[in-house]
């Protein structure tokens, strides 16, 4: 089922809240209720348990390995070189929030950019934007929010049925510039296998207090012969979020953050063909969201720069373009809104046995028309367009000499435009061509694995005519060793390269969403980063834990140094400089009895420029969190505090951001209806204490901080 299409006419926000209750593209939602109703009665066909049900925990001990499909060779968590956190299954559907950043920023490691509620991406290791790889089964995501946080991830966490984040740049089989790492969220869209009974699919409906969100998903596949057919979509409507007790941003207490609404609307439908050594398929998604920019400033209209300087207002003896000089304390207008489209074509296939030699021939191809306007008191004030298209193919061959590993191609093409009021960066196109090779040795007790990309990059300012072209090398090496049973120790080493993006060698404009003005660079360099890993684990026993400790020298790190600031107004110049990040990570579970365990958990990052060793900004506070589990017979639930600490390792300009605690709570039961069809009722209740708190690594924390006091409950059919 495809939502229908939005207006996509200059509407005022209530406009758009009142026709938010009678969009015709909530219809996931209705549906979903009807297939959740309707499980019992589908269900009396059924023979046995299927693939994607609920496992109950008894059951969840005695379930295989996880495998993580961003590997490359379709490796086991506990194979890889790196630290990987995979959410599938229960622990999926319980971390499950309406935007990826916020669905795993409570993950060792990872945090986010929170931007209210509608636009949140996931920072791995201290870093975000372009240096993170967002992908749909292995193909990469093509919006715009590595150009700004407050620009949506256009992936919906309620259909996801696996997220797997492998850490540092040793992931570099996606892209040399992921030098932070990937997530790759893993979905249904396209059948990769013929239903058992003829179809199967699950229905799930929630509601929170923190925004008085409801959201309702659905998923159904059905097939016959060698033929599959997809259907899914989810609907969300969230109005304004509360945040913690004490909250005075204009002196005036508040509890909620004006202009923090959020609505989405996704559907997909795809068709495979399936056979016996593979498949192929294709799938079309479209999602239209509406969600508001909290924070927004107006007052730095105006604002230009002369020199390394900024000035507000006009000069002395002129007047503003409406008569007057302008106050640059005054804030005006209404709160902006994003109006949002994308529409994605994607291909997946895969033949095993291709040809001699070969086990394995992998695609995965998409193409991507996306745009959103940002509407101000009615009209479009500004529209931001990326038209993308991306194509991977990967050929594993059978071993040689004891060699396992795959060969591969990737490219893309991505021209993005922005139009209006804060077009801070002229019409770019990009062109990226990649070649890469993975290869692993095994040998007793040890795996090796060694990879290596080469990248060529061009990206072209349409109206200044400028064009830059970036080459890199990287490669990287790591190794496990499991020295005895239930104990594993794995290093890595990656030397890769990141070409600069379009954004960071031609911004130049006002960005008032941010409160920046943007001065790119076209002479920037590739970054060079080189990053070593060690991480040691205990997968068996009562006592299981897995640490890991990074170094990551970057050479040429861009970033956007502060040069000057005017009443919180910064001029941001995209700079060159070496810098460090250094970290540690883990967490570690004792059992106490056979059905309470206790973790503790925690994380922490430095980053710091090497000459003067001057911080770098908007880098997460170092966190602490305990977690007390259990289960009985089909009930699951689980108490944790978790500590974040204050955040006074600030760049110049910067503020520091105080710490906060928050106690959180989860409780789940799964059952099955008489005919075997299982089913989950869950409850969370997230920031208990109701405390205030924000988030150091938002542009825009002082106007959104974290949502307060908020309970979620939902039940969730699978057929």
């Amino acid at each position: 089922m495809t939502p229908t299409s939005p207006n996509h006419n200059p509407i005022h926000r209530s406009a758009l809240r009142r026709t938010a209750s009678r969009h015709p593209a909530l219809h996931p939602v209705a549906l979903a209720a009807i297939l959740t109703l309707s499980g019992t009665g589908l269900a009396h066909a059924q023979v046995g348990a299927q693939p994607n049900a609920q496992a109950t925990p008894q059951a969840a001990s005695s379930l295989p390995p996880v495998t993580v499909s961003a590997s490359g060779l379709q490796l086991g968590a506990n194979d890889m070189t790196t630290p990987v956190t995979v959410l599938e299954g229960d622990e999926l559907v319980r971390r499950r929030e309406a935007t990826l950043g916020e669905t795993l920023n409570s993950e060792p490691g990872i945090t986010s950019s929170h931007f209210g509620a509608g636009a949140s991406r996931p920072i791995i290791r201290g870093m975000d934007g372009p240096r993170v790889k967002v992908l749909s089964d292995g193909a990469e995501l093509h919006d715009a929010s590595t150009i700004s946080p407050d620009h949506a991830v256009v992936s919906e966490p309620l259909l996801a049925t696996q997220i797997e984040v492998l850490r540092g740049p040793s992931a570099l089989l996606y892209g040399a510039g992921a030098v932070g790492g990937v997530v790759n969220v893993l979905d249904g869209k396209i059948p990769t296998a013929i239903p058992q009974k003829g179809y199967e699919g699950s229905a799930e409906l929630r509601a929170n207090t923190g925004a008085r969100e409801g959201a309702g998903a659905f998923s159904l596949t059905g097939g016959a012969g060698n033929l599959a057919v997809h259907a899914e979509g989810v609907a969300r409507d969230a109005g304004d979020y509360r945040v913690g007790k004490g909250w005075a941003p204009d002196g005036e207490p508040t509890r909620k953050v004006l202009g923090s609404f959020k609505r989405t609307d996704t559907g997909s439908v795809g068709l495979s063909w399936v056979g016996d050594r593979g498949y192929l398929g294709a799938a079309y998604t479209r999602q239209a969201a509406q969600y508001g920019l909290p924070g927004h400033n107006h007052s730095f209209e105006g604002c230009h720069t002369h020199g390394n300087s900024l000035h507000c207002g006009a000069h002395e003896g002129e007047e503003g373009e409406d008569g007057h000089d302008h106050d640059h304390d005054a804030e005006h207008g209404d709160v902006p809104v994003v109006d949002l489209r994308s529409e994605r074509f994607d291909i997946r296939g895969e033949l095993r046995n291709p040809f001699a030699g070969f086990s394995a021939l992998r695609l995965r191809a998409g193409v991507t028309d996306y745009v959103h306007d940002e509407v101000e008191e009615g009209a479009i004030a500004t529209t931001f367009k990326n038209k993308a298209y991306d194509t991977r193919i990967e050929l594993q061959h059978e071993p040689i000499a004891g060699f396992k590993g795959l060969i591969g191609l990737q490219t893309s093409q991505r021209k993005f435009s922005a139009e209006g009021e804060e077009a801070y960066v002229e019409p770019t196109i990009t062109r990226k061509l990649g070649f890469f090779a993975l290869e692993e040795y095994r040998l007793g007790d040890w795996r090796f694995e060694a990879a290596l990309r080469h990248d060529r990059q061009t990206a072209e300012a349409q109206t200044s005519g400028i064009e830059r072209s970036h080459n890199g090398t990287s490669a990287s090496l790591g190794a496990v060793w499991k020295f005895t049973p239930g104990y594993q120790v794995g290093t890595s080493f990656t030397r890769a390269s990141r070409a600069p993006s379009a954004e960071e060698l031609y911004a130049q404009g006002l960005h008032m969403a941010t409160s920046t003005y943007e001065r790119g660079n076209a002479n920037l360099k590739s970054e060079i980063s080189q990053n070593i890993d060690v991480s040691l684990k205990k997968t068996a026993g009562d006592t299981t834990f897995g640490v890991s400790v990074f170094r990551n020298r970057i050479n040429n790190y861009i970033y956007g140094r502060t040069l000057d600031e005017v009443d919180g107004l910064q001029l941001l110049q995209y700079s060159q400089a070496d810098a460090t990040f250094t970290g540690i990570e883990g967490q570690v579970r004792q059992r106490i009895t056979r059905n309470l365990g206790l973790t503790l958990f925690g994380d922490t990052v430095r980053a710091t420029l090497d000459a003067g060793g001057g911080r770098l900004p908007r880098i997460p506070a170092t966190r602490a969190g305990v977690r007390l589990d259990a289960n009985w017979q089909a009930w699951e639930g689980q108490v944790e505090w978790v500590q974040v600490a204050r955040q006074n390792r600030v760049a110049q300009f910067e503020t520091a951001t105080p710490g906060y605690g928050m106690l959180n709570l989860g409780v789940s039961y799964n059952g099955q209806f008489s005919s075997g069809t299982p089913w989950q009722v869950y409850l969370k209740a997230n920031n208990l204490t109701d405390r205030l708190a924000y988030a150091h690594t938002s542009f825009n924390k002082k106007a959104a901080p974290l949502m307060g006091r908020n309970v979620t409950v939902g039940v969730k059919v699978a057929f």
